[in-house]
């Protein structure tokens, strides 16, 4: 007796509820699945047939795709073992602080998803992000507050945040991947690369690092100012964000050398 496409519908749905980390073993699923149903010649078969050969055929382009991130790693593998990336979330901001990330990733590690933390959803990071800090070699952040970056300019608070990151690791780097421009006082070899977040999985590991953990500082104090609409805005100069400072005036967390055009 022929198996019920109900069934075979269950089957193939179990296959797709494989989490991130999973997708070698969803692969081997998928191409088992394919293999085992591909001469059922039943329509509703065949749908389902197909829709498997497509997410294998996107899980392998996305597998590449992050094979493709790894270049700068690979390159530089031979001299280098603990190479980190680096990057950093809220240079833009009206409120809140700037927060770098520095993370070192275990060798060849591949993370599928993994991109420009800016390209992700909410959701994709906060997965991304346990998944990163639950296996790195080391990570470590640097922040710099918003009366810091008034006092000596969101540039030097940068700067000294990343600088600040790099140190902090409990696994030292012996070379640095960062988005952009090299980072001033750091004692190793450097490499920087525009637009570094979309092109090495470290510098990207780094942004989804910094991006996640501003966005729940700025949820927390959205709690203690809720005019503001932090947890929406997250401090940046959204139009019901600046009505808001118009009305209501700055609160302890604005950068008073970002909105003097507003109050």
């Amino acid at each position: 007796m022929a198996i019920a496409i109900s069934e075979i519908k269950n089957e193939y749905k179990s296959i797709s509820e494989y989490a991130v980390m999973d997708y070698e073993k969803e692969m081997k699923a998928l191409e088992a699945f394919i293999d085992k149903y591909k001469i059922d010649k039943r329509t509703g078969v065949q749908s389902v047939v197909t829709s498997a050969d497509k997410r294998l055929g996107k899980l392998n382009a996305e597998i590449e795709r992050v094979q493709s991130m790894m270049i700068y790693e690979r390159e530089n593998r031979e001299l280098y073992h603990r190479i980190c990336g680096v990057d950093e979330v809220g240079r833009g901001p009206l409120a809140g602080p700037i927060v770098t990330a520095a993370v070192i990733l275990p060798e060849d590690f591949i993370i599928p998803y993994i991109n420009d933390s800016k390209k992700l959803n909410e959701k994709r990071r906060e997965e991304l992000f346990e998944i990163i800090t639950e296996n790195a070699i080391s990570f470590a952040y640097g922040i710099k507050s918003e009366k810091e970056i008034d006092e000596i300019g969101v540039g030097k608070a940068d700067s000294l945040a990343m600088k600040e990151a790099v140190l902090s690791l409990d696994t030292p780097a012996d070379m640095v991947l960062v988005d952009a421009f090299p980072i001033p006082g750091i004692d190793v070899k450097q490499i920087p690369i525009i637009k570094g977040d979309a092109k090495s999985v470290s510098i990207a590991a780094a942004s989804i690092i910094a991006k996640v953990t501003r966005d729940r500082m700025m949820k927390e104090y959205s709690e203690k100012y809720p005019e503001y609409g932090f947890d929406s805005n997250k401090g940046y100069g959204s139009a019901d964000h600046i009505a808001a400072i118009k009305k209501y005036g700055p609160c302890d967390i604005h950068r008073r050398s970002f909105i003097s055009n507003f109050v």
